[in-house]
Formats: structure tokens, sequence, C-alpha cells
């Protein structure tokens, strides 16, 4: 009897190590992804799975439970040992779950995007073509973005054109944007008509409270600013099909704490009208 009870406390403990391992690599090492529609095509296509490395960019704590009821909570990230670049592929928490027009953290709700600007950069859309100040290198999908510089402003479908800040004076659009200058930690902007239509999302999700403007003034928490300094890294993000992408074009930039990590490569891929195996894309490096 005592042999067997030692046999059952064994595989007991073996299970609980096991379980306390795996919590361990998810909050840590890895997690995975499931590619949900077309807006990264062709690189990453409906049914991939992807595995999305943490400590390339630090992995993630905050209080879970908290945001298992939607409440907002503060996110602190362990030290990686590398650096977002351009042209990354990241997933992260979609910083508009509820309403495009305030920051919230969702933790069911996930993105894949490819990063084009980071921290400091000044982003232009020009002719449908990302463009970022000093930088030659190419960013996101050319092809995509010819076809969109080339298709007539009303061939585009309703709700596409148009897009952040959704302002008339500014009237940026997916084939003419910026320049956008994206906020980094320790910059400090002036608090203009323009500054607070491109910021206001960012400031008031930074002190949880409302950013009005009224009489040609910029007030937070009800005293006039005439400036603002960022405390949060921010960043630019697009899909791949440019054409059908719900990204930063539309609702704006990216929080750091919202990164998950970078996707690091396709371990899986089911067709998801047939079910059947892409063995050709399984272990594919996602460039």
């Amino acid at each position: 009897m005592k042999r067997w009870i030692d046999i059952l406390l064994d595989l007991f403990l073996a299970v609980v190590g096991l379980a306390l391992l795996w919590v361990f690599a998810q909050i840590f090492l890895f997690t995975s992804f499931h590619i949900p529609s077309d807006s990264m095509e062709p690189e990453l296509i409906e049914g991939d799975a992807i595995l999305i490395w943490k400590p390339a960019l630090g992995a993630r704590l905050f209080n879970l439970n908290a945001t298992l009821r939607l409440e907002q909570v503060e996110i602190h990230r362990t030290p990686g040992f590398q650096k977002v670049k351009r042209n990354d592929v990241l997933v992260f928490n979609f910083p508009h779950p509820n309403n495009w027009d305030r920051i919230e953290m969702h933790i069911l709700k996930y993105y894949v995007k490819r990063c084009i600007g980071l921290p400091g950069d000044t982003l232009s859309i020009k002719n449908g073509r990302f463009r970022v100040e000093g930088i030659d290198e190419a960013l996101g999908n050319i092809k995509s973005q010819q076809k969109i510089g080339q298709t007539l402003p009303e061939e585009f479908p309703d709700g596409v054109y148009r897009c952040f800040p959704y302002d008339s004076i500014i009237g940026w659009n997916i084939q003419n944007f910026g320049p956008l200058y994206i906020p980094k930690t320790g910059d400090r902007l002036p608090m203009n008509p323009k500054n607070y239509q491109l910021y206001h999302k960012l400031i008031s999700w930074e002190q949880k409270t409302k950013l009005e403007y009224k009489d040609s003034t910029v007030f937070l928490n009800g005293k006039p600013i005439k400036d603002y300094c960022f405390q949060k890294n921010y960043y630019f993000m697009a899909g791949d099909k440019g054409e059908n992408s719900q990204d930063s074009r539309y609702w704006g930039v990216l929080p750091e704490e919202y990164i998950v990590g970078k996707a690091a490569f396709i371990w899986k891929s089911v067709d998801p009208y047939t079910g059947k195996f892409r063995w050709e894309r399984f272990f594919k490096t996602i460039h």
C-alpha cells in the first residue's frame, strides 16, 4: 500500500512540476498566436499558428486576474536582449478593444502587425508608401503600398480611405499621411490644436484622466498646459496587406507596454476551409 501511495505522490508532484514549468514558459519564454485574417498576407496567412518569443523584448508582468475583469493595470517588463526594429512582426494587445477614442488593455484581444515606426521617428505616407525621415530602408510590403498609391480615392471601399486622426483640417488619408512624430519617453511637445488632435488619447491614457481643448487652450486636470512631456514609448504598426488592415493608420500609435513579443516562426499551418495541414509553411521563419 505504501508503495502505491509513493507512486501516486511522485506522479502528482511530476504533474504539478510540469504545470508550473508550463506556466513559467508561457509567462517568460513563449506563447502561440493564431492568425485570424488576411491582413498580414503574404507573410502570414489565415490559419497560420505562430510562436511569439518573449525574451527578445522581455516578458511582461501584470495582474492577470484584474485584466480578466477588464480592469486597467500597470504593466512591467523584464529586461530583454533585443530592441524592437523597423519591419519586426509583433503581436500586441489591441489598444482600442471597446472604443477608438480611448486606449485600454484587454488581455484577450490580440493583433499581429509589422512595426513601421519607432519612438522618435517622424513618419509619413506619400502616394501610399511609408517614409521615415532620415531612413532609406524599405518599410512594410512595398507591393501593397504601390497598389494603394495607384488606386483612385473613390475606388476604395467605404471606411478605408480616410484615417487617423479623422480631422477635416488635418485631412490625412492612407495615400497621403503625416508627417506624424512618434513620441518617445521624455519628449516634450507643444500643445497646439494639431498636437491635441494627434496625441490627446496618449496623454489621457498616461495621466489616467481626460484632456480637454477649449478656447484655443489645452487643459489637463482642469489646468491649462502649453506643452506635455511623454512618459512612454510608442510605435507605428501596419499590416502587410495595407488595403485591408486595421492598423496605426486608423487608430494611432501603439504603447510599448501592449507589445507581447516578436513573432519568431510559424509552427503550424492549417487551411481554415479544408482543415488540411499546409506542411510547406511549418517552421517557416517570419521576416
